[in-house]
C-alpha cells in the first residue's frame, strides 16, 4: 500500500487535515510506502500532523526514503517529531496543607542547622587567624582597630546611655508599683541594681550593638564583596579575615564591656531619679542600700558576659557579609539576617548563662 501525501499542510487546512489523519492512522502500517512528491506548502502545524501520521521512527529516517524532500522541510519534520516524541513531564502530586507545613518546618530546621555549622567553622577560622596574627605584631592593624572602636563604641554611647536610663526609670516605676502593695518600696533600689548589674546593662547594650553594629559590618563587607574588593584582597595575597574581621572583632571586644558599664551606671541613675522624685528615697539612702545589699559578684557576672556577646555579634555580622552575593537584594537580606541572628544568639546565651549562674549560686 502506498500512502500519497498531497496538497498544502498548513494552519488554514488544519481541521480538515486532522480528520483525514485520524482516519488514515487506522489503516497505515510501518510496511506501507509513503509518497511525498505531491506535498505542497508546509508549516509547523502541518508538520506536527504529518509527524503524527508517519510516526517518529519513520520521520527520523526521512533522508533515506524521501531524499527528494528539501533539506529545510526534512529539518522541520525531524524537529517537530523529536519534540512530539519527548515524554510529557509528570505532574507533581497534589499535597495537602499539613504536608506543606511539615516540609517548610523541615527545611527551616535544616537551614538553621547548616547555618550554625557554618558559624562554628567561621569562629574557628577567626580564632586561628587571631592566634597567628597575635604572634606577629607587625601584622596588627592598629589604625583600623581605632577607627572601628570609634564607630562601634564612642558613637554608640549616647543611645546606650539614654536607653538604659529610660529602662531603669521604667523598672523603678514598675517595681515601686508592685512593691507598694506590700509596703516594701525601699526594695526598689535592690530591684534596679540587681537587674541592671546582672542582666539589663549588658543585654540592652548587646542588643543595641547587634542592631547597630552587626548590620553595619554585614553591609560593609557585603558591599565590598559585590564590588569584588574581597577578591582583589585575595589576589594580593592578603587574608580578608585578618584585614576585615579581626579589627572589627577586637573593637567589639573592647567597646561592649565599656558600653555595658555605661549602661549599668545609666540604668541605676534612672532608677535613682525615680526613687528620689517619686518614692522619697534620697540619693544618700539609695547609695547606702546599694553598697550594703548588692555584692560585687553581680557586677562581675554582668560584665563577664560582655566579651562573649561582643565576639558573637562581630563574628555573625562579618559572616553574613561574606555570605552576601553580588546583588543589592542579597546584601540587604544578609544584613537583616545578621541582626536577627545576633539578637537571637545574645538572648539564647544570656538565658543559658542565667541558668548556669543560678545553679552555681553566683
Amino acid at each position: 500500500m502506498i500512502l500519497a501525501v498531497e496538497g498544502d499542510w498548513t494552519l488554514p487546512h488544519y481541521a480538515i487535515l486532522r480528520r483525514q489523519v485520524e482516519r488514515a492512522r487506522r489503516q497505515v502500517t510501518d510496511a506501507d510506502q509513503v509518497d511525498l512528491h505531491g506535498l505542497g506548502e508546509l508549516d509547523t502545524a502541518g508538520a506536527g500532523l504529518l509527524a503524527e501520521l508517519l510516526g517518529p521512527a519513520r520521520v527520523a529516517r526521512l533522508s533515506d526514503w524521501a531524499p527528494e524532500l528539501p533539506a529545510e522541510r526534512q529539518a522541520l519534520l525531524k524537529t517537530v517529531a523529536a519534540a512530539l516524541d519527548k515524554p510529557q513531564a509528570q505532574q507533581k502530586p497534589e499535597t495537602n496543607g499539613f504536608a506543606d507545613v511539615l516540609t517548610h518546618v523541615g527545611r527551616s530546621v535544616s537551614s538553621v542547622w547548616n547555618q550554625q555549622r557554618t558559624l562554628l567553622g567561621f569562629i574557628g577560622l577567626t580564632l586561628q587567624t587571631l592566634f597567628s596574627v597575635s604572634l606577629s605584631p607587625r601584622r596588627w592593624r592598629i589604625t583600623s582597630l581605632v577607627a572601628h572602636i570609634e564607630q562601634t563604641g564612642l558613637d554608640a554611647i549616647p543611645i546606650v546611655a539614654l536607653l538604659t536610663f529610660l529602662v531603669g526609670a521604667v523598672v523603678a516605676f514598675l517595681g515601686a508599683t508592685v512593691l507598694a502593695d506590700f509596703g516594701a518600696t525601699i526594695y526598689t533600689v535592690n530591684l534596679v541594681a540587681f537587674s541592671f548589674l546582672r542582666e539589663f546593662g549588658v543585654l540592652l547594650a548587646a542588643i543595641l550593638l547587634a542592631g547597630r553594629t552587626a548590620s553595619a559590618f554585614a553591609a560593609q563587607i557585603g558591599a565590598m564583596k559585590s564590588n569584588e574588593e574581597i577578591d582583589a584582597i585575595r589576589t594580593l595575597g592578603l587574608s580578608p579575615i585578618e584585614l576585615l574581621v579581626l579589627p572589627r572583632m577586637l573593637a567589639m571586644l573592647i567597646t561592649l564591656p565599656i558600653l555595658t558599664f555605661i549602661g549599668m551606671l545609666s540604668g541605676i541613675v534612672g532608677g535613682l531619679t525615680v526613687c528620689a522624685l517619686a518614692l522619697d528615697i534620697s540619693p544618700a539612702m539609695f547609695f547606702t542600700i546599694l553598697q550594703r545589699d548588692i555584692p560585687l559578684n553581680h557586677f562581675l557576672v554582668g560584665l563577664g558576659k560582655a566579651p562573649v556577646f561582643a565576639f558573637l555579634i562581630a563574628v555573625i555580622g562579618c559572616l553574613e557579609g561574606f555570605k552576601a552575593s553580588g546583588s543589592a537584594q542579597s546584601v540587604g537580606e544578609h544584613t537583616t539576617s545578621s541582626v536577627v541572628q545576633s539578637i537571637f544568639m545574645v538572648i539564647l546565651i544570656d538565658a543559658i548563662a542565667a541558668l548556669f549562674f543560678m545553679e552555681m549560686g553566683w
